[in-house]
């Protein structure tokens, strides 16, 4: 059973039902906060509530993906959402709605946390399932504060119920303070979480959707590799590829399962948002935001905004770039990139591809390219809009093992074991059969080796909101040459100027907050 199915009982708490399960609903509106957390089913009802954030609309329901997607060099602004269009041409400014609404995601599922990891802690109930829940809210903080790193450089940590006047006016921390949280919320979740709910007894057993040690192994490396820590990001992947304990994954042999409806929390997928159609948990309530309560949806908008003319609001479009890079190498048998069509959508005769959704002959031009990842087309839907409206119930995909396998290969690299980089990004490109780079690349040099592990991450990665987080870790942004590489890319660069690849601190919160610093993009 997955976690869906959620419902208000209090100001910050939902119960999740399974599938099979009766959800009974209770009314504490006059409790305080200290009567609330009392016992062990409002410890759940408390730690699905930090779930809850990951659904609304700053994060992964849309603004998430699309503002690191539109940053990119793959995805190009056309939309007359001004916002968007700004984001993606990196002139956003920081009165932008959509700015607001991602720093508001983030810190209201670091808020909720907080308040699990002073309450739980002194409730009596079961000590197994106390710690589970306590390992899920450092799990989702260090997630919350990744998000919150990647996208707004330096942001205030918030690490307890504000008790006092600076709590409620945190200070602007620096870059290495908010690795070290990070690195720490993930390493105390990792060392707490099971590798899966199936063979645990309590509320939780058999939940698919919850962060597990797998989901924790694999955030601590990235974060590690984001540091430049390379033996240290290096150990953790290794425990998920060949550890005695969380390598259980491994990649589906259908790259497309991975975003589509069918197939969720699949093999490959370390932690993914559960997203849920109107005919699985019902709701009158598009969750955009705000508290939610028993009318919300659990709905996905990623595909509505991504999908093509006619399905969708095509609010970005594939580069030109990105699409002539997926026919920039042959299959073994001389075919295209299967990952092409999976994540473009493009008429392509010689590989019998000239339909769209449910086998609709080609409605645009023949050169036209549109988003395909995360929308339905391909999956036997006539429609991007699930009645009628911009629902989607398709799972959002935090971590695939496939990153785990790159980043491996690439803190291999940077730790000068660079012929043993090799075998982890053939793993990836024999599903796409491509041919063994071991043959058609023989003796990278390091920095050979550099460029095609970015290489084969634009491909394996793209519409995926890593490839802006890559440029910017790589320095790309700050060396010539790779700067000139990007404006061929994508003209946005044009316009992106030095500390606009990051989102600039929404000025409703520099307002308020006297100890808040803005960042090189305000």
């Amino acid at each position: 059973m997955k976690i869906k199915n959620l419902l208000i009982i209090f100001f910050l708490g939902i119960l999740i039902s399974g599938c099979d399960e009766e959800l009974e609903l209770n009314n504490p509106n006059s409790m305080t906060a200290v009567e609330y957390w009392a016992d062990e089913e409002q410890a759940i009802a408390g730690i699905n509530a930090a779930y809850n954030s990951l659904l609304i609309d700053g994060y992964y329901m849309r603004m998430t993906p699309a503002l690191n997607d539109g940053r990119g060099d793959d995805f190009l602004g056309d939309t007359p959402w001004p916002d968007l269009m700004q984001i993606s041409n990196f002139t956003i400014l920081p009165t932008s709605g959509p700015i607001q609404w991602m720093w508001s995601a983030y810190y209201q599922q670091v808020f909720r946390v907080n308040q699990i990891l002073k309450r739980v802690p002194e409730i009596e109930m079961d000590e197994a399932v106390k710690e589970r829940v306590i390992g899920q809210a450092y799990f989702l903080r260090g997630l919350a504060y990744f998000n919150l790193k990647n996208n707004f450089e330096r942001v205030p940590l918030i690490l307890s119920v504000a008790q006092s006047e600076e709590e409620y006016y945190p200070p602007t921390a620096s870059e290495e303070a908010i690795w070290n949280q990070i690195i720490s919320d993930f390493q105390e979740a990792q060392s707490r979480l099971p590798v899966d709910y199936t063979n645990i007894s309590g509320a939780d057993q058999g939940q698919v959707g919850r962060a597990t040690k797998g989901a924790a192994t694999g955030f601590l490396g990235k974060a590690y590799l984001y540091s430049e820590e390379w033996s240290l990001a290096a150990a953790e992947f290794q425990k998920l590829i060949d550890g005695p304990e969380v390598n259980i994954y491994r990649l589906v042999n259908n790259y497309k399962d991975n975003f589509g409806p069918f197939n969720e929390n699949n093999d490959e997928s370390l932690f993914e948002v559960q997203f849920a159609g109107t005919d699985e948990v019902g709701g009158t309530v598009m969750n955009y935001g705000g508290e939610p309560s028993a009318a919300w949806m659990q709905v996905s908008s990623v595909g509505h905004t991504y999908a093509m003319d006619g399905y969708g609001y095509s609010d970005f479009l594939p580069t030109r770039w990105i699409y002539e890079k997926y026919k920039s190498e042959e299959t073994v048998d001389g075919g295209i990139d299967p990952r092409l069509l999976v994540s473009i959508a493009s008429y392509e005769p010689e590989a019998n591809s000239t339909t769209v959704y449910n086998g609709t002959p080609w409605p645009h031009a023949e050169d036209a390219i549109y988003p395909r990842k995360y929308t339905h087309d391909g999956f036997g839907f006539d429609t991007e809009s699930q009645g009628g409206v911009e629902r989607s119930e398709i799972n959002y995909r935090v971590m695939r093992y496939a990153d785990v396998l790159l980043m491996y290969a690439e803190a291999l690299n940077e730790m000068g074991q660079t012929e043993d980089a090799y075998e982890y990004i053939q793993e990836v490109r024999d599903r796409a059969n491509l041919p063994d780079l071991r043959e058609t690349k023989p003796g990278l040099t390091q920095e050979q080796m550099r460029e095609q592990i970015a290489h084969e991450r634009a491909l394996e990665f793209a519409i995926e909101g890593m490839r802006i987080h890559d440029i910017i870790r790589w320095g790309w942004l700050y060396d010539d040459a790779k700067l000139s590489e990007l404006r061929a890319h994508d003209s946005e660069f044009d316009t992106w100027s030095p500390g606009k690849e990051y989102l600039p601190i929404p000025q409703s919160e520099l307002d308020v907050n006297p100890n808040l610093e803005p960042n090189s993009a305000n």
